[in-house]
């Protein structure tokens, strides 16, 4: 390797892709194949490819701005931070601490999000903290933790995935969304295993699969249910595994029988015949896998949808067994890290709940504080976003552009506008950072070292390959500057390792432990997998007590690993044991022995079909579901910013059957606009037997009278508070 080479990870989708970094002629850096790394073995989709354009001074931001006179000026740092402290400083005199606001982001590093949720709780005393990853995985998480007691995206490596006999693949469109990911599937068929995908339209994805069910978008939950029915009517359950790992079977098997086929083909739109090859392809071989992302998760039942699928994988004696079990394909880059360590509202570092005494006092200690002066949980992402300008009246948001993800978005745009005083740290000058009264420019990727969680639970290391611009400064940076302004001088360092230790220290002894995770071993491991309790259930920073709390995982190596999967797996250490040297291994693979349950045992949880919190009428008669495109990213902020991006996807759509076209008289190309009752959307037709009849489809990247999220449902889901991106109903028309 070129021993000028940086190697590091992309910096969007959570399957944070190898790459190396290496000096450009221009000053910059380019990216190199990293063929070490084992996610992606150097491969890397065009957004990874060209992330170095967005480190140009040409689209990023280089200096602090402050709004003058109705426009943003350039301005200096301590104008900037005064500036910022000034305005959070007068809403907790005017309003209390609880009118102050913080959003974050799953593109943070641990660091910065553990820094960010230390800062909320501390520094401002506020509960009001959360974070856009609640747009993304939250029900998955929510129904894992039920479940399993522990939420981890991906309870095996992707690796495992090839190995398998069959994968259901629910609402995901790997091909576009991390098409790095695909050969996970390419090779599973090669290796004589079945795809089932279950998606409303006909993806890049959907057409690999040896079976392709289109389900109406919301109704994912009657179709599990509908195949669960199946598996006991066929007496495909295995009963052994139920008896021995599992409780509350009969529970949800009532609930499931009430879904017979026929009921669930007319919920559906998928036929019975289909239903029963479903049922044949995932319980024949020996060991199979279901994984989901958005698609039933981004819905006003998100929690029971997931949960549903997870009793398919138990009842089938799935889960906790070697190539098998339930997976969450997390979407953000340190989604699964950002709601570890604190970002979120009712969580601590560590995984631990904030109601929870003992963590209170645990997480206290570290931080130097009495565990009664730590706020309770708060509100959640959407919650809290609706509530500016009423009880909430500053905000300080970094890495998030809620004016074109969030549903709703027209009113949250408003909503921003309502504040009396908004900060945003950002690399660019994002949609949401436009309307702020302060804006930061922070350091990206490649210009500052941290660490993010991928989708397997993988904790990884991003090393700083180039100096930022003169102006830039780290997120790390603004929040020791801006404790300090507030009155806290000490306990917010600004080296990223000095706050990794520290992580460490608060982390010990909770569900996602990083005790036993250093730099040098990220660097010399390409990863460290947890759990990962540091020696002797010590943390070795300051000894404080790091033993495992949720129950023992099995930490199953490679090499234990059966060729055939109806083999048993060979035992393996549990996280409280160590390998040689006294240095745990990490845990790769979750709940082999037992589950991380009170009593070891996956909990079933009985569920039922309802419909979706708004079904189509004779004044919005059609289904819209949302998504991604291969060359955008989320809102777009950065790869908007991409001319090659922007060649490739170079602004919305609406995808439409060509029935629903020739209804509307509309041809390819054509503008029309797509009406729910939140609000307007306008972008050309793209005519496709690809999506179902009833259904239309808007990518979400984009502002401006095309934005999707102008449109969507922020009904929330009862247990995760996720709102309903995947489904709400329109009415299509030519646009005037």
């Amino acid at each position: 390797m070129d021993t000028s080479a940086t190697p590091t990870h992309c910096p969007y989708c959570a399957l944070q892709c190898g790459m190396n970094l290496t000096p450009a002629a221009d000053g910059g850096v380019e990216v190199t194949e990293r063929a070490d790394f084992p996610v992606n073995r150097g491969a890397l989709c065009g957004k990874g490819r060209t992330a170095p354009a967005v480190l140009s001074s040409r689209v990023r931001l280089t200096s602090p701005l402050i709004r003058n006179g109705g426009v943003l000026e350039p301005a200096g740092w301590d104008e900037a931070l005064d500036r910022i402290a000034e305005g959070l400083s007068r809403t907790r005199t005017e309003h209390g601490p609880d009118a102050c606001g913080v959003f974050g982001g799953g593109g943070l590093t641990n660091e910065k999000a553990y820094a960010l949720g230390k800062f909320a709780r501390v520094v401002l005393g506020t509960s009001q903290i959360d974070y856009n990853g609640r747009f993304c995985m939250s029900s998955a998480a929510a129904a894992g933790i039920k479940a399993f007691g522990l939420d981890r995206g991906l309870p095996f490596p992707l690796e495992d995935i090839p190995r398998t006999g069959c994968v259901i693949l629910v609402g995901s469109n790997l091909a576009e969304t991390m098409p790095p990911a695909l050969r996970y599937l390419t090779e599973l068929k090669e290796n004589g295993g079945t795809l089932i995908v279950i998606d409303p339209r006909r993806t890049r994805t959907a057409e690999q699969a040896d079976l392709h069910l289109a389900p109406r978008p919301g109704t994912d939950l009657a179709l599990a249910l509908g195949l669960l029915h199946l598996i006991v009517s066929e007496g495909r359950t295995d009963e052994e595994y139920i008896q021995s790992r599992t409780s509350g079977w009969e529970e949800a098997r009532a609930a499931a029988m009430a879904h017979w086929p026929e009921y669930v083909e007319r919920i559906t739109g998928v036929s019975v015949p289909q239903l029963r090859e479903a049922v044949r392809l995932f319980c024949e071989p020996e060991a199979a896998m279901v994984l989901t992302a958005r698609g039933p998760e981004q819905q006003s039942k998100g929690t029971d949808t997931v949960g549903a699928w997870i009793n398919l994988c138990l009842a089938t004696g799935r889960s906790g067994r070697p190539l098998s079990g339930y997976g969450c394909l997390t979407g953000q880059g340190n989604g699964q890290g950002g709601r570890e360590h604190g970002q979120k509202a009712d969580q601590l570092p560590g995984y631990r709940k904030l109601t929870d005494p003992a963590a209170r006092r645990h997480v206290a200690e570290v931080w130097g504080v009495d565990p009664d002066s730590l706020p309770g949980p708060g509100r959640s992402a959407y919650e809290l976003l609706d509530a500016m300008g009423t009880d909430i009246h500053s905000l300080l948001l970094m890495g998030s552009n809620p004016v074109v993800s969030a549903p709703r978005a027209g009113h949250i745009e408003e909503r921003l506008k309502s504040l009396d005083f908004l900060a945003v740290a950002d690399v660019v000058l994002s949609e949401t950072a436009a309307l702020a009264d302060v804006v930061l420019p922070v350091t990206q990727w490649a210009e500052e070292t941290g660490t993010t969680t991928n989708l397997e639970g993988r904790v990884l290391l991003r090393r700083r390959a180039i100096t930022p611009p003169e102006g830039v400064r780290s997120d790390l940076d603004v929040l020791h500057e801006l404790a300090a302004r507030l009155g806290v001088e000490k306990g917010f360092p600004t080296d990223p390792e000095e706050v990794f230790d520290e992580l460490r220290r608060a982390s010990a002894g909770g569900a996602a432990d990083y005790s036993g995770i250093t730099y040098r071993r990220l660097a010399e491991e390409n990863g460290v997998f947890w759990p990962c309790p540091a020696p002797d259930g010590k943390d070795s920073t300051d000894g404080t007590d790091s033993t495992v709390g949720f129950g023992d995982c099995e930490d199953a190596s490679l090499d234990v690993l059966p060729d055939d999967p109806a083999e048993d797996a060979a035992p393996a250490d549990l996280p409280g044991d160590t390998l040689d040297g006294g240095v745990h291994p990490g845990t790769p693979r979750l709940f082999l022995d037992r589950f991380a349950t009170e009593d070891g045992r996956a909990r079933f949880v009985p569920v039922s079909h309802r419909a979706a919190a708004e079904e189509p009428d004779d004044e919005y008669p059609v289904l819209l579901t949302t998504g991604r495109v291969v060359a955008q990213y989320q809102s777009g902020a950065q790869t908007r910013r991409v001319d090659e991006l922007n060649a490739a996807a170079p602004g919305p759509f609406v995808e439409m059957h060509p029935r629903l076209a020739e209804r509307l008289g509309a041809a390819d190309g054509d503008a029309v606009a797509v009406v729910s009752r939140r609000g307007r959307a306008v972008a050309p037709a793209r005519i496709t037997t690809a999506i179902r009849p009833d259904t239309v489809f808007m990518p979400f990247h984009w502002p401006g009278e095309g934005r999707a999220n102008t449109l969507t449902n922020p009904a929330l889901d009862p247990t995760s508070r996720m709102p309903e991106f995947k489904t709400c109903a329109v009415r299509v028309e030519a646009a005037k």
